[in-house]
């Protein structure tokens, strides 16, 4: 199980990217955090998500 925000999903072997195709998630608007590091959007594609994992997935919103 990964927990993402705070909810428990079974994704583990999944890589970042391959969770975000599921999701309604803009990755140009997005930064994650998998176990309190920033994960670089490079590697979204090669960072393989792993059994007891956690995401903080933080969305960026502009104005003033």
């Amino acid at each position: 199980m990964v927990k993402i925000n705070g909810t428990s999903l079974d994704i583990a072997g999944k890589t970042v990217a391959e969770y975000l195709k599921t999701t309604t998630y803009d990755p140009k608007r997005i930064a994650v955090e998998r176990n309190g590091a920033i994960v670089p959007k490079a590697q979204y594609g090669e960072t393989v998500l792993m059994d007891g994992d956690s995401l903080e997935i933080v969305s960026f919103v502009g104005g003033g």
